[in-house]
């Protein structure tokens, strides 16, 4: 029997270039796929959801986040990059149980859920035992997101520059989840990036993925580490193609972005945390220049909030800031480069391109999946809907978002999640929370660790 779902009368913004922004548009749901997408939709046996008020939209999509921190969340927002190396890579992630990893897994799987992140693009880099990364999938498979387990080995090999290579566990991982690329978790390989190590662990670490046959998703241009040309490096030792997604490209050399674009390779921005953390200007800018449109990232709740609509705002923000002061007379320039709707693009098409399921997600085009969300715009911020895709931007916020569907199964409606006992997911994170610290404090390096904001670690100098 067919399963149909029916929303009526909502401001579509497809994000598919065809079909663009439908105003009293519907949206026609069968079997979790997109049927139709048009005006006066009728369907048979379908349940009707009245979506007069709202903006109908694809789910947005985040290309790279460590979800495991959604445990130690916020505990950085004052802290330098350094400071964030210190702290976390070389404090707290090594007392990481399975069980802290299942807790940050899901609590942020589902904090994305919440805020209309259908996808997201997990950069798993704290799995220091097979055990800790059958948690991180069981976590993500049991949210009911779409996601992509980016496989980054853990806590060994941030001791910088690392001599430690990547985990072959990872080969376990991939046979024992991902037998098909039809189910809604994934895999990919989370590479650090040869500024990160020593080159023979980089050019080995590249023979594993080569072994793998996965996407990658690497690290590169992020602060200091990142003027040592790392994607000259892996042009040079033949590793740039199609399936490797850049993240950050701040402190990257001319020449580097070039070669992204030559690739065909795709770049994910986080500009809030890249900001805050001081990894250099966001290269939205940069990127565009050579012609490479970013996708749009979280990255790293130790420091930054959760949600794609922070993300939207900091990176057009920022870039037009940047625009801006390029101009001779600031402000004065003939027209805006970066529009509202770019980036709504960037948080979803791009990021599906990003994670290799642009055919699959992304935007409202019929036969691909219904990962759909409806944003609330009935409220005093965003009414009257002139503009919606700037309301949508500059308005926008995760208590808007009310109702999501995930391959066409509702995991949130009327403004409330239908996956998981949220108060057990909350729980079960502050638990973990309370027992990192209390670890943290029986360790020399962390002993000053405490919660409330006034931690602020040393920072553990090492040789580039």
């Amino acid at each position: 029997m067919t399963s149909r779902t029916l929303i009526t009368n909502g401001t579509v913004i497809t994000v598919d270039p065809l079909l663009g922004t439908i105003e009293n548009g519907d949206v026609l749901i069968e079997d979790g796929r997109i049927a139709a997408v048009g005006v006066g939709l009728h369907a048979a046996d379908a349940e009707v959801i009245d979506a007069t008020g709202t903006i109908v939209m694809p789910g947005f999509i985040d290309s790279h986040r460590h979800l495991w921190q959604s445990v130690i969340r916020h505990i950085g927002s004052d802290w330098t990059h350094g400071q964030y190396l210190t702290g976390v890579h070389l404090g707290l992630s090594g007392d990481f149980r399975p069980v802290d990893t299942y807790n940050g897994n899901l609590l942020g799987a589902l904090e994305a859920l919440d805020g209309g992140i259908t996808t997201l693009l997990d950069w798993s880099h704290n799995l220091d035992t097979p055990e800790h990364s059958d948690a991180a999938v069981e976590a993500l498979v049991a949210s009911g997101m779409r996601s992509v387990f980016a496989h980054g080995g853990g806590a060994r090999m941030w001791n910088l520059p690392s001599t430690v290579p990547h985990t072959r566990d990872v080969l376990r991982i991939k046979d024992r989840y991902f037998a098909s690329d039809d189910q809604l978790v994934t895999m990919a390989f989370a590479l650090r990036g040869p500024q990160f190590s020593t080159p023979e662990v980089a050019e080995e670490d590249w023979k594993l993925i080569q072994e793998l046959g996965t996407r990658v998703t690497v690290h590169n241009g992020d602060g200091e580490w990142g003027k040592q040309r790392p994607v000259a490096w892996m042009h040079e030792h033949g590793m740039l193609n199609e399936k490797v997604t850049h993240v950050h490209c701040c402190s990257l050399a001319p020449d580097e972005f070039q070669m992204i674009a030559d690739s065909g390779g795709t770049a994910s921005v986080s500009a809030d945390v890249e900001a805050q953390m001081g990894l250099g200007w966001p290269a939205t800018g940069r990127l565009l220049d050579v012609g490479v449109r970013p996708s749009l990232s979280v990255d790293v709740c130790v420091s930054n909030g959760g949600d794609m609509f922070n993300a939207m705002k900091a990176t057009i923000g920022i870039q037009r800031g940047l625009d801006n002061a390029a101009e001779q007379r600031p402000g004065e320039q003939d027209s805006v480069r970066l529009s509202c709707m770019d980036v709504i693009e960037f948080a979803t098409i791009e990021g599906a391109r990003a994670c290799g399921l642009d055919g699959v997600t992304g935007s409202l085009t019929p036969g691909k999946d219904a990962d759909v969300i409806i944003v609330r715009a009935d409220g005093l911020g965003m009414t009257p809907l002139n503009n919606p895709a700037a309301a949508l931007v500059y308005s926008g916020h995760s208590g808007l978002v009310d109702t999501v569907f995930v391959r066409g199964e509702a995991v949130k409606r009327g403004g409330v999640l239908t996956r998981g006992d949220v108060s057990d997911v909350r729980r079960r994170g502050i638990e973990s929370r309370d027992y990192l610290f209390n670890a943290a404090l029986a360790r020399p390096s962390t002993a000053d660790a405490r919660l409330g904001g006034s931690w602020i670690p040393g920072i553990h100098r090492v040789n580039r």
